[in-house]
């Protein structure tokens, strides 16, 4: 007889942080049992999930901070389950467009088992294409919020021409290591920086990038920026902010185009430690488009970016590295990791097989 209950382990945040984050500002809670259908009491439209694997994304860090001042999204709550992205099978349903069985990708807890609800179950979206050269984890990333965000990022909003000269920081990313390849099959020239010589010999020989250097055996960011583009930079996809940015500013040609994405050098400074941004002035004199945005905004782009995607993807035109972590246990550290440049490529967290989730 199958089991009607479980025990639901969960990762909460015990405190707010200040500064870098800690394991210890987060806590794996054992859980109690909980029932594996839902039992009526939930709001009508509620989905009960077993969670397969986790994102873990630089956006999670503000989350993490005292909520101060209004922000485009919420705080974490010290004593609940962290939420983020995730994979999931459905287990129960009371949300007409999913069933028991479906595989799903969206906002869920950093727990075994999830119920998610009304007005969040909309973030779910049914997996039509796990296989045939789709591994289910892509959806937390090439196929999920960062893959949705570079094409976003890069397509709608910097707009580019064939001949171009891209730059994107922190390039062996979740997003950085899309944007480049998209660049590369736009025709345009692109150029990456990267925390290590790894990841920038990653950025060449895996992802195409023409160019690519370690930001951090640069003593002068302008000279390096300078050195790969003597002419100049159309298009900047921004991960990082900070310094930068402001030597970016310098660099970039009239009418160029800066798409803001994170801002991750910023994440874990207090407000009077935040760099200030000196070279604003070349906004108005190189008549830039500099343009902030987030992936919800852009939700009803998915099937167009899927459909683009997925023929690049099964014929091994796009690459995608990830960096899995082990067991709920783990997720602590992957993702003060993305802090500290411990990643290499999309970091996730593999909660379970998806056969132990029927």
């Amino acid at each position: 007889m199958a089991a009607t209950t479980a025990t639901n382990r969960r990762v909460i945040l015990k405190e707010y942080v200040e500064g870098y984050p800690r394991e210890e500002h987060m806590e794996l809670l054992r859980g109690a049992e909980v029932p594996l259908r839902l039992t009526g009491t939930e709001p009508a439209g509620s989905v009960l999930v077993r969670n397969l694997y986790l994102s873990c994304d630089p956006y999670m860090r503000p989350k993490m901070s005292r909520p101060l001042r209004e922000s485009y999204t919420a705080a974490f709550v010290p004593g609940d389950a962290i939420t983020g992205y995730g994979v999931a099978r459905v287990l129960d349903s009371s949300d007409p467009r999913l069933a028991p069985g479906d595989l799903v990708w969206g906002i869920t807890g950093w727990e075994d088992y999830s119920v998610v609800t009304p007005p969040v179950t909309k973030f779910l979206a049914k997996i039509s294409h796990q296989g045939e050269g789709v591994p289910l984890s892509y959806y937390t990333g090439i196929l999920g919020m960062p893959g949705l965000t570079a094409y976003v990022g890069f397509h709608e909003i910097c707009a580019p021409k064939k001949g171009e000269t891209v730059f994107v920081s922190a390039a062996s990313g979740a997003v950085g290591q899309l944007v480049g390849q998209f660049a590369r099959l736009a025709g345009c020239h692109v150029v990456g920086s990267a925390g290590s010589k790894e990841k920038v010999e990653l950025l060449k020989t895996k992802f195409g990038f023409h160019d690519a250097f370690n930001y951090k055996e640069e003593p002068d960011l302008g000279a390096a920026l300078k050195r790969c583009f003597p002419d100049g930079i159309d298009i900047y996809f921004e991960n990082v902010g900070g310094a930068m940015l402001d030597a970016v500013l310098l660099n970039m040609r009239v009418h160029g185009r800066i798409a803001v994405c994170g801002l991750i050098s910023q994440y874990n400074l207090a407000d009077e430690e935040k760099d200030a941004v000196r070279n604003l002035g070349a906004v108005i004199a190189k008549r830039l488009r500099l343009q902030g945005f987030i992936e919800p905004d852009h939700k009803h782009l998915y099937p167009q970016y899927e459909a683009w995607v997925l023929p690049y993807i099964r014929d091994g035109t796009l690459a995608y590295v990830e960096d899995v972590a082990e067991g709920l246990e783990s997720a602590p550290k992957a993702l003060i990791g993305l802090f500290h440049g411990r990643n290499v490529g999309k970091q996730l967290v593999r909660v379970a097989d998806d056969e132990l989730a029927a």
